[in-house]
C-alpha cells in the first residue's frame, strides 16, 4: 500500500503514466523499505522544473557549493518518459551505469534510467539495483574545513 506522499505525487501524474509510476513506486518500496518518502521540487540541471518523487534523503554540496537535500533513489515524470534517479555509486561509477545493461529497454544517463512503460524494465535486475542502493546510500557531505 502507498504512502500519503507516493499518493499525492501519483494523483498528479497523467493517467496513462500512474500506473507504471505507481509499479515502479512499489518496487523501490520492497526493494528499499527503509527508505523514507519525500517530495522534491526543483530545477534540474538542464532548466526544467521538477517534482520528484523522492526515496531516502541525503545532503549533497554541489559544484557551485550550494548544500541541498538530495534523494538516494528518486522518481519523475518527464515529457516522454519516466526516469528513475539512483545517487549511489559502486567503484566510483553510479548504479545505474553498472546495472544499464542488465536493466531492459533504457536509456542510461549519469545517475539515472528512463523508460517509457514499466514492461520494458527486467523488474529483478532494476529490484537488484535498488537495494544495493538502500544498502549503501551515498555518505553525507562533510563540512568544509578551513
Amino acid at each position: 500500500m502507498a504512502d500519503r506522499i507516493t499518493t499525492e505525487f501519483l494523483r498528479g501524474l497523467p493517467d496513462d503514466r500512474r500506473e507504471d509510476a505507481g509499479a515502479v513506486a512499489a518496487l523501490v518500496r520492497k526493494a528499499a523499505p527503509g527508505l523514507k518518502t519525500w517530495i522534491w521540487r526543483g530545477t534540474l540541471w538542464g532548466g526544467t522544473d521538477q517534482t520528484i518523487l523522492g526515496f531516502g534523503r541525503y545532503t549533497q554540496t554541489g559544484r557551485s557549493g550550494k548544500t541541498v537535500e538530495w534523494f538516494v533513489i528518486g522518481l519523475a515524470n518527464q515529457k516522454a518518459y519516466l526516469s528513475l534517479y539512483v545517487s549511489a555509486v559502486r567503484d566510483g561509477k553510479y548504479l545505474a551505469q553498472v546495472y544499464g545493461d542488465r536493466l531492459g529497454k533504457v536509456k542510461i544517463g549519469s545517475s539515472s534510467v528512463s523508460f517509457r512503460k514499466l514492461a520494458d524494465l527486467d523488474l529483478d535486475a532494476v529490484s537488484q539495483m535498488l537495494a544495493e542502493a538502500a544498502a549503501h546510500p551515498p555518505a553525507p557531505a562533510k563540512p568544509a574545513e578551513g
